[in-house]
């Protein structure tokens, strides 16, 4: 299946940067267009003293975000967890230098996308064979972060990989349809449907009607393994909606929600948090960047179910 590859023991480079180290390594899948993303690279942030656990950090999607967001790696650090942040595909390092951040993945072409994200989960899943090797890594205490888009890869990492014991998964969501004619952010997606359109014929919200029009009780109905997701289900958006995965992210999760987000839509962060079975639910008042005005209590949040729960 898409979400398989071949686990062999990881050649890397250590080159250190400001505070932390940045592992280079080659990724378990030939770019095709991008000769920048065949080589992955991880931030990681090693706690000076004894190592409480590893921490596995997922951004979000943009040019900015990847700075601001290492805050929560140090102060991890400091709190005795290793924290790694896997730099996603077409991030940094990871594409030409006139390319956006991230932009292949605001495609209107779901066959696209089922690869471009499922690359990324791949990338998540080829980190923990990293840190596998790392001193001091215990098994039992290997965890993930996804903020935003990172929530989106993290959903599905957590659900194709169980050597993640627990997720916590912030300002993030599920189910296409509101994600991508919903979200001030996804302008360029609907953009894309309407100029160009997809091989399913999608050009506008009324044709992803057709196959979307209640992805959440299609989700509940048809899906009971993750092969289902592949075989049961009508388009190929399905095979990448963290919606599809939810229900098998058996391990426990922490969901942290903004209020007032509208870069995520509230339906959207709704149906994910409905299907998650082992979730607790926090929630603070902002909307989606200035969550990072409560940075302090999130982190402190997160230490405190790491350590406590």
């Amino acid at each position: 299946m898409i979400y398989d590859y071949e686990k062999t023991p990881v050649e890397y480079s250590i080159k250190s940067e400001q505070d932390y180290e940045v592992y280079k390594f080659k990724a378990v899948y030939n770019e095709e267009h991008y000769k920048e993303n065949n080589y992955q690279y991880v931030h990681v942030f090693e706690p000076y003293s004894n190592i409480k656990g590893d921490i596995i950090f997922v951004h979000g999607i943009g040019p900015r975000n990847i700075e601001y967001l290492e805050w929560y790696a140090r102060y991890f650090r400091e709190n005795g967890f290793r924290t790694s942040v896997v730099i996603l595909p077409y991030h940094l390092n990871r594409k030409p230098s006139n390319m956006i951040a991230g932009d292949p993945f605001y495609s209107s072409e779901p066959e696209e996308c089922v690869k471009l994200f499922h690359n990324s989960v791949k990338d998540i899943r080829r980190t923990i064979d990293l840190i596998e090797c790392f001193k001091g890594y215990k098994k039992d205490k290997l965890y993930l972060m996804g903020v935003s888009f990172g929530g989106i890869i993290g959903t599905m990492s957590l659900a194709l990989d169980k050597r993640i014991k627990k997720g916590i998964l912030m300002i993030t969501g599920g189910n296409w349809r509101w994600i991508n004619f919903y979200s001030p952010y996804t302008q360029r997606v609907r953009d894309a449907y309407e100029k160009y359109g997809n091989s399913f014929g999608c050009r506008n919200e009324e044709s992803c009607i057709k196959y979307r029009k209640d992805a959440l009780s299609l989700v509940k109905k048809n899906i009971s393994s993750i092969e289902d997701i592949f075989n049961k289900t009508p388009i190929t958006c399905y095979h990448y909606d963290p919606l599809s995965y939810a229900k098998f992210v058996n391990q426990d999760v922490l969901f942290i929600r903004g209020i007032f987000d509208k870069i995520i839509p509230q339906r959207s962060t709704d149906e994910l948090i409905e299907l998650l079975p082992n979730k607790k639910v926090k929630k603070i008042p902002t909307g989606h960047k200035t969550s990072i005005l409560f940075k302090k209590i999130v982190g402190s949040w997160v230490i405190n179910y790491l350590e406590k729960y």
